[in-house]
């Protein structure tokens, strides 16, 4: 009876055009492996794990986090591409999978074809900052210097390809100079030559640059956020746009699952990801960084996402600018 009473039910709703709804939660993996393509430590290390207690309890499911670090983060995000599309295998990075996608000569896998964009946890700006030994006290000012000078600054970056070099390619294009490119190997590593003087400039997180503004005398001086508009984060520090009309690059921590995990798992790893970022113990994290939440839905993440790769793609072929 209570069979033929259900399906009575069912049918009804279809006829009368209601919205059926499901009976029981969607299911979900009893376990759970979060990898983050990058070493433990890293702040995609550190969000991964922020994240993966208050899902664990969400889903009433086992989570963890294991990092799987190398070649730009491609080893880590392969990895991801190969495993059971059914949720239970989720790549937590950040726009490097996008930058180093763009400039690689080779990929295991496709970025676009091979994924399915779940969450995006947060965005946030880069900031431009220059060796306090400079006069360069305004975007401005290291525009006129550079224009003045075509190739006679000099900034660094993480390295051929990475975020703080394809930012800068991107500043030189739309401000119309040139600058000298310096790669080292990892953006610490050039934030304390700029601090010391050897190179003037270079595009980067805060994180990396903080130590060398708030200690040591204030070796590093910040003058812009690379956000469209001031940040709250960076009170007192204008957009570049105010010096480049138009400019505007943000970079973002989100989740991916394998392309083919089906629809309904990736909605609810949605629903619990955006809550979790959104909470004041992740604020607490992310804050620092000018890292805000940003609840995207997968469909408008995965637009976001095949937008940046094509323009990093362009930007990438424009300049010659290819990875190993």
């Amino acid at each position: 009876m209570r069979v033929l009473m259900a399906r009575f039910g069912l049918c009804a709703a279809m006829l009368l055009g209601l919205p059926v709804l499901s009976m029981a939660q969607t299911a979900m993996p009893k376990l759970i492996k979060i990898i983050v393509p990058f070493s433990p430590g890293a702040s995609n290390d550190a969000v991964a794990r922020a994240i993966a207690v208050p899902l664990a309890q969400r889903l009433q499911a086992t989570v963890i986090v294991e990092n799987k670090a190398g070649a730009a983060g491609t080893i880590g995000a392969d990895a991801v591409a190969k495993s059971p599309h059914d949720g239970s295998v989720l790549l937590l990075t950040s726009s490097t999978f996008l930058t180093a996608a763009a400039t690689a000569a080779r990929l295991p896998y496709d970025p676009i074809a091979a994924f399915t964009p779940v969450a995006m946890v947060g965005e946030g700006p880069l900031l431009l900052a220059v060796a306090a030994s400079t006069p360069f006290k305004t975007p401005e000012d290291l525009l006129a210097a550079a224009r003045a000078k075509p190739d006679g600054l000099t900034y660094g970056s993480a390295g051929v390809g990475s975020i703080g070099h394809l930012a800068t390619v991107m500043l030189s294009d739309a401000a119309k100079v040139k600058l000298t490119h310096v790669p080292y190997k990892g953006a610490a590593n050039a934030a304390q030559d700029m601090a010391g003087g050897q190179i003037d400039a270079m595009v980067s997180n805060y994180s990396t640059l903080a130590p060398l503004m708030q200690k040591e005398g204030g070796r590093v001086r910040a003058l812009a956020v690379t956000s469209k508009q001031p940040h709250p984060s960076f009170a007192g520090l204008p957009p570049l746009a105010s010096a480049v009309p138009g400019f505007e690059m943000d970079i973002w921590i989100g989740v991916f699952a394998p392309a083919g995990t089906p629809a309904a798992v990736v909605e609810r790893l949605n629903r619990e990801i955006n809550a979790i970022a959104a909470s004041p113990e992740l604020a607490v994290l992310l804050g620092p960084d000018g890292t805000l939440p940003t609840a995207m839905s997968p469909s408008a993440f995965a637009a976001r996402v095949k937008d940046e790769l094509a323009k990093w793609k362009q930007l990438a072929a424009t300049h010659k600018i290819v990875t190993e």
